[in-house]
């Protein structure tokens, strides 16, 4: 008796990795197995990246906050110090976005910890 495999889910597997891959360089679009190790390293890059990300935002956060308050005549880590000293709890994300957008808000917040 001849041996069954299931052709159908097979394929349609393959079509898939192939579906997500397409727009990929070269034989990485089309060529089944090169596909696969692609889309499969794509997923550990997504994986990988996404917490880099995070790190990535929370230095440009520091950044901008440095750089205003180093114009209000602080340096970050002695604005940090003296924020959580007073007990203000506001996060880098909100500090960052009143330095950038909104000066006189983040001055009035260094005028209040100096």
């Amino acid at each position: 008796m001849p041996r069954s495999v299931n052709h159908v889910a097979s394929r349609a597997k393959r079509k898939r990795i192939l579906k997500l891959t397409r727009g990929y360089f070269g034989a990485r679009k089309n060529v089944w197995t090169v596909a696969k190790n692609t889309w499969e390293k794509g997923l550990t890059y997504a994986y990988r990246d996404r917490r880099n990300k995070k790190r990535a935002f929370r230095s440009l956060w520091i950044q901008r906050i440095n750089a205003a308050a180093r114009l209000e005549g602080i340096s970050y880590s002695v604005l940090m110090g003296k924020l959580n000293k007073a007990g203000i709890e506001i996060n880098r994300k909100v500090l960052a976005d009143l330095a950038m957008n909104n000066p006189v808000a983040f001055k009035a917040i260094v005028d209040k910890v100096k």
